[in-house]
C-alpha cells in the first residue's frame, strides 16, 4: 500500500501541470505530499522515514519554485532525491556497514553477503544515473518534456530496474514448496 501512496503525489503533479502549469503543478505536489502523510496519521500507523525524507524535499523545494516563480528549483529536486538515495545507500555500508538495501528486504528474501552488496551498489549507481539523466532532460529538452520524463520515463526505468533486481536474484528464491515449510514452521 505504500508504494502506491508515493506515486499519487506524482499523478496529481501530472494533472495539475496538464491544467495549469508548473507552479500549480507543484503546488498541488506539494498538498498532495501533505495528504498523504496525513494518512499515515489518521491511519495511527508510523510515518516512514523515506517518506518524511521526500516530504520534507518536496515542501522545500516546492516553496522555492513558488516564492521565486523559477521551476529549476521543482526539476532539482528530483536529482536531490535520487542522489540522497544514492549517497544514503553508500555511506551507510560505508562508515556503519550497514547494507539498507539487506534491511529493507531481509524479511522476504535470504541472499548470500556478496549479492546484497552488489544489489546495494546496483541501486545507488542506479539513483545516481537517474538524477544524471533528470538533468540532462530538464536542461537539454523543454519544460513539457521534463514533465513526461519525471513522471513516466523515471517511474519507467524504477520498474524496469526493480525487474531486473528481481530477475537478476531469482535463483536465490525460495522455491514454493521451501516457502511452505517456512510457513508450516512458524506455526
Amino acid at each position: 500500500m505504500q508504494a502506491y501512496l508515493e506515486y499519487i503525489p506524482l499523478i496529481v503533479f501530472f494533472i495539475a501541470w496538464k491544467l495549469g502549469g508548473v507552479y500549480w503543478a507543484t503546488g498541488s505536489l506539494m498538498a498532495a505530499s501533505a495528504l498523504t502523510m496525513l494518512f499515515f496519521v489518521l491511519k495511527k500507523e508510523k510515518i516512514p522515514t523515506r517518506m518524511w525524507v521526500i516530504t520534507g524535499i518536496v515542501m522545500f523545494f516546492g516553496a522555492l519554485t513558488i516564492f521565486f516563480q523559477n521551476e529549476a528549483f521543482i526539476i532539482w529536486k528530483v536529482t536531490v532525491v535520487n542522489l540522497l538515495f544514492a549517497f544514503g545507500l553508500l555511506i551507510s555500508k560505508a562508515l556503519f556497514k550497514k547494507n539498507l538495501i539487506k534491511e529493507f528486504l531481509k524479511e522476504a528474501l535470504t541472499l548470500p553477503d556478496n549479492i546484497w552488496n552488489r544489489l546495494n551498489l546496483a541501486w545507488a549507481v542506479f539513483f545516481i544515473t537517474c538524477g544524471a539523466l533528470n538533468i540532462y532532460v530538464a536542461y537539454n529538452f523543454e519544460l513539457d518534456t521534463w514533465v513526461n520524463f519525471k513522471v513516466f520515463g523515471l517511474t519507467g526505468l524504477t520498474f524496469a530496474f526493480t525487474f531486473v533486481t528481481i530477475f537478476s536474484v531469482y535463483k536465490y528464491l525460495p522455491s514454493d514448496e521451501e516457502s511452505e515449510k517456512k510457513t508450516e514452521q512458524s506455526n
